[in-house]
């Protein structure tokens, strides 16, 4: 078995120790009404998007989520909030090296021996989620889960779908299709585009992420026989009907939306297989990015 299938068959565990640390970690994490920026790169930015959705959405404050190469530095923000497996990554250390003083920053980070550690004011540590692959599976998710317990948004019953998504057998044929299409809609718009990167990741697949009303204004095109569309949460009115008449194969989502994404984590596991790939060795990839001045 690859490291990332042990892990991400981790995430039902790892996701009740995150739940249960968030009141440890009340003070590092943003208060109602501050104004929040979450950041990070890759994974860790569509974390940043999902958890940045749910917190304006529970009326907790105005909320955005930046790649840290792209942080708007003439916004004035209460806390920045760095999601970072590894705590090397260079955007996000030079981010945090470069915002004003009085800016509070936090760092969600998997290790606690790296730069990330003194680049923040406060740190919360899920060493329990670090991975061996460069694949981001449950630290991501388990960073999320945090962020949600915080917001008072996690349940066993998230849990109890997690187990769920490992347990029963994907859907009949999705792993022969040709090409995925990841639709969300809020806060899972940020799961549908990691679930369109773990398949790119992994298993090089064709693959696109989309809010699920946009998807009628063009990307549908594509849908056909031999292709998949893959809803995060509730689908819009009658884009299912919509997607199935083009011929493509409908995968509604009926767990909770975390947990759909554990079962696109074993979709672009199992598509590698079907096409000869090693998960464990996405071409071109490296568990961190450090980049270096010329």
């Amino acid at each position: 078995m690859s490291h990332v299938e042990n892990e991400l068959n981790s995430q039902p565990e790892c996701w009740t120790r995150a739940a249960a640390l968030a009141t440890e970690h009340t003070a590092a994490l943003p208060a109602p009404g501050e104004r929040v920026a979450l950041v990070g790169c890759g994974t860790s930015l569509f974390m940043a998007q999902a958890a940045a959705a749910l917190r304006e959405g529970a009326g907790q404050g105005e909320t955005d989520a930046f790649a840290a190469s792209e942080f708007p530095h003439h916004r004035p923000y209460d806390r920045v909030v760095a999601l970072t497996r590894s705590g090397t990554t260079s955007e996000v250390l030079e981010l945090l090296g470069a915002l004003p003083p009085g800016t509070r920053t936090t760092a969600v980070t998997a290790d606690p021996e790296t730069p990330v550690m003194q680049a923040a004011d406060a740190v919360a540590v899920l060493d329990f989620a670090d991975e061996r692959s460069v694949v981001q599976t449950r630290f991501a998710t388990t960073a999320l889960t945090l962020l949600r317990a915080h917001l008072g948004l996690h349940s066993e019953a998230v849990v109890a779908d997690a187990r769920t998504a490992l347990a029963e057998p994907l859907p009949e044929g999705l792993v022969d299709r040709k090409q995925f299409t990841f639709l969300g809609r809020g806060w899972t718009v940020g799961l549908a585009n990691e679930a369109g990167l773990k398949m790119r990741e992994a298993a090089l697949a064709w693959t696109e992420a989309y809010p699920a009303m946009e998807y009628r204004h063009g990307p549908i095109s594509i849908a056909t026989e031999g292709t998949a569309t893959w809803m995060f949460g509730e689908a819009p009115e009658g884009l299912a009907e919509q997607v199935r008449a083009t011929g493509a194969q409908w995968i509604p989502g009926g767990l909770d939306p975390l947990a759909e994404l554990v079962r696109a984590q074993r979709l672009a596991v199992a598509v590698a297989a079907a096409r000869g790939l090693d998960p464990d060795s996405p071409r071109h990839l490296t568990r961190s990015v450090i980049l270096t001045a010329s």
